[in-house]
């Protein structure tokens, strides 16, 4: 049977091994947050881009290049 005071010592081992995994998971978690975010971003242009390509091989070159000025302000 264990002491109490090593039962003690047992848990706030425990609790300062739980916090320090609570926070590397937090971090983990918040660059993996990061990353979804740019993806999203990225494909969001990549998105853009097909709608140009699809434009362009529907309706012309002359078309396309005209809607994308529209788009874009140009």
């Amino acid at each position: 049977m264990r002491h109490p005071m090593e039962l003690q010592m047992s848990n706030e081992n425990m609790e300062t091994k739980m916090a320090v995994h609570e926070a590397i998971c937090a971090e983990r978690y918040g660059r993996i947050d990061a990353r979804l975010q740019e993806g999203d971003r990225r494909m969001t242009k990549i998105e853009y881009l097909l709608y140009a390509v699809i434009l362009a091989v529907l309706f012309g070159p002359g078309v396309a290049a005209e809607f994308v000025k529209k788009l874009l302000n140009i």
